[in-house]
C-alpha cells in the first residue's frame, strides 16, 4: 500500500493542543480522570488527529448508520498509521479504558462506539493497492465496500464483499463476510491471505496460516476481539466488469407459488447465480407503478456473475414465474449491481433484526415465512432469504473461526423505522415473536455481523459453534483481560 494514501500531509510541525483533562469509563464500568499531561503526550506521539465534543468532525466521526445504538464516547482518535493504532491501544490498556474501533460504522449492535470510553475511527486509513499480476488487494482498514469493489473492478476482479457499498470492510471481514460472490468463492474470510495488526500489547503483526497462525485462524470470523486489524490482503477472482442482475417483484398474492419456486430455483441454480429473496411492501420509487406503491410484494434480488452468454438459462427459473410488477433485470457493471441497494437502507433509521442459518426450505419453513410476512405490521419491515451454500461447505468447518459451513440460507425478519415512529415497541416485539417462531428451521448457527445489541454470550457461542472454545482460548492468549470487549464478546477462558 502506498503509505503515502495514508499518511498526514503537513507543511511542517503540527501545533500542539493543549489537553484538558477528560473523564472516561474504564473496563470496570468505573470512571477514570485521565490526566491532561499523558493526554497530551499521546496527542504527540500520534500523527493522526485526535476530535472532541464541539469540533466539526465530532458529528461524522461518532455517526453510527443505525441510529438506534447511537452511543457517545468521550474521546476520537483518528489513526493513520498501525504505529498510530498501535499508540492509542498502549495508552487504553495503561489507563484500563473502554475502547472501541469504527470502520464504516454499519455494524446493527453499534459496536463501534464504546459509551463514554475511547474510539479509533479508522476513516483516515482508506488506501486500496491492487496487484493484478499475483490477483491480490491490500485494504486499509477504514475502506469501505465501494472502495475496493471500483478499485478491482478497474482490473476486472473482485473478492467476496457485501453488498451495501457504504458497509466496512473490516466489521465485515471480521465477522466472516457473506455476499453475492459467496456461493462461487466461500466467506470472505475464505478470500483473506493476511492481515496486519496490532494486539492487545500494543505490538504491530502480520498474521497469515504461517505467521501468527493462531491469530489468523482467529480474526477469520472472530469480529474484533483479537486486536485492531489495520490493512487487510484478499485473494482476488476475475469478475465483470459487465454482469447481470436487478431487481424483479411479484404481487405478494402469488407467494404461495413464488416461495415454492424459489426453492427449486436455489436448488438447481449454478454457482454464478445468487438469487435473494424478500417479501415486504413495494416502495415509493419511480420504477414502481404508482397503484402498487405500498403493497405487499414479492421481490428478488439477482447477481449473474457468469458467462453472459449463458444468462438467458441461467435466469430461466426467474422468467418463468411470468407478469412481475417491475423487472429491472439487465446487464451492468459489477460496481452497479453492488451498489444499487444502498438508498434502501439508509443512515439514520432505527435497524432491528432477528436472524438464523437454514440448511433447507421446507414446506413448514416457507408457509411460516409466508404467514409472518402478511401479518408483518412494519411499514418498511421485511421477511428476507439469503441464498448462500455452494462453495462453503467444501471446506471444512474449523477452516477459520466463521464455520457455519452447513449455511445454504440466511433467514431474517428485518424491521426499520424513523427514530420518532410511536409504535418502535410494537415493531420490536413483532420482530422478537417472528424470530421465536422461525428459530426451530436454524442449523444452529448465525451471523454473529447480524446479532442485535441485545443478544447474550450465549447467542455469540451459538455462532461459532464447536469453534467457540478455541476462540475463548486464544482470547486468553492474546487478551487475557478482554481489552477488545466493544464487540460481540467472546471472553478469555482457558481450555481444558
Amino acid at each position: 500500500m502506498k503509505q503515502a494514501m495514508n499518511d498526514r500531509v503537513t507543511d511542517g510541525p503540527r501545533p500542539r493542543r493543549t489537553a484538558r483533562a477528560i473523564e472516561m469509563a474504564g473496563l470496570d464500568d468505573g470512571i477514570v480522570a485521565v490526566d491532561p499531561e499523558r493526554l497530551a503526550e499521546l496527542e504527540d506521539r500520534v500523527d493522526g488527529p485526535f476530535v472532541r465534543p464541539g469540533d466539526e468532525a465530532w458529528p461524522s466521526s461518532i455517526r453510527l448508520w443505525n441510529a438506534l445504538a447511537a452511543r457517545v464516547p468521550a474521546l476520537v482518535v483518528q489513526p493513520t498509521s498501525a504505529a498510530d493504532v498501535a499508540e492509542a491501544i498502549r495508552f487504553a490498556r495503561a489507563h484500563r479504558l473502554r475502547l472501541s474501533i469504527k470502520g464504516g460504522g454499519h455494524n446493527i449492535a453499534g459496536s463501534a462506539i464504546a459509551e463514554r470510553g475511547l474510539t479509533l475511527d479508522m476513516s483516515r486509513m482508506r488506501g486500496v493497492e491492487v496487484d493484478p499480476a499475483a490477483r491480490l488487494a491490500r485494504v486499509g482498514a477504514g475502506c469501505l465496500l465501494g472502495d475496493v469493489d471500483r478499485a478491482t473492478q478497474a482490473h476486472g476482479l473482485a473478492t467476496v464483499l457485501g453488498f451495501f457499498s457504504p458497509v466496512g470492510v473490516a466489521g465485515l471481514t471480521l465477522g466472516g463476510g457473506l455476499g453475492y460472490l459467496t456461493r462461487r468463492f466461500g466467506w470472505t474470510v475464505d478470500n483473506l491471505e493476511e492481515v496486519e495488526m496490532v494486539t492487545a500489547d500494543g505490538v504491530v503483526r502480520r498474521a497469515s496460516r504461517q505467521d501468527n497462525a493462531d491469530l489468523f485462524w482467529a480474526v477469520r470470523g472472530g469480529g474484533g476481539n483479537f486486536g485492531v486489524v489495520t490493512r487487510f490482503t484478499f485473494r482476488l477472482h476475475p469478475v465483470g466488469p459487465a454482469v447481470y442482475g436487478g431487481l424483479i417483484g411479484w404481487p405478494f398474492e402469488r407467494a404461495a407459488e413464488i416461495l415454492p419456486g424459489y426453492r427449486a430455483l436455489t436448488a438447481a441454480a449454478p454457482l454464478e447465480l445468487s438469487a435473494w429473496l424478500m417479501l415486504l411492501r413495494a416502495p415509493h420509487a419511480p420504477f414502481v407503478p404508482p397503484d402498487w406503491q405500498g403493497r405487499r410484494m414479492c421481490a428478488m434480488s439477482i447477481c449473474y456473475t457468469g458467462d453472459l452468454e449463458r444468462v438467458d438459462e441461467a435466469l430461466a427459473p426467474v422468467r418463468a414465474f411470468g407478469d412481475p410488477i417491475f423487472d429491472l433485470l439487465h446487464e451492468q457493471t459489477y460496481v452497479e449491481i453492488q451498489s444499487y441497494l444502498d438508498c434502501t437502507e439508509p443512515a439514520g433509521q432505527h435497524y432491528y433484526w432477528k436472524t438464523e442459518f437454514a440448511a433447507e426450505l421446507d414446506d413448514e419453513l416457507l408457509a411460516t415465512w409466508h404467514e409472518l410476512a402478511a401479518g408483518c405490521p412494519i411499514p418498511e419491515g421485511q421477511l428476507g432469504i439469503l441464498h448462500l451454500g455452494g462453495t462453503l461447505g467444501e471446506r471444512d468447518a474449523d477452516d477459520g473461526a466463521v464455520g457455519n459451513r452447513d449455511a445454504r440460507f440466511a433467514l431474517g425478519a428485518l424491521g426499520s423505522w424513523a427514530p420518532d415512529d410511536p409504535d418502535e415497541a410494537a415493531y420490536r416485539a413483532w420482530v422478537a415473536d417472528a424470530w421465536s417462531r422461525f428459530r426451530r428451521f436454524s442449523t444452529g448457527g448465525n451471523y454473529v455481523n447480524f446479532q442485535t445489541a441485545d443478544e447474550d454470550e450465549d447467542r455469540v457461542r451459538a455462532s461459532y459453534g464447536a469453534n467457540h472454545d478455541l476462540l475463548a482460548a486464544i482470547k486468553a492468549a492474546h487478551d487475557p483481560d478482554n481489552l477488545f470487549r466493544a464487540n460481540r464478546n467472546i471472553l478469555p477462558r482457558r481450555r481444558g
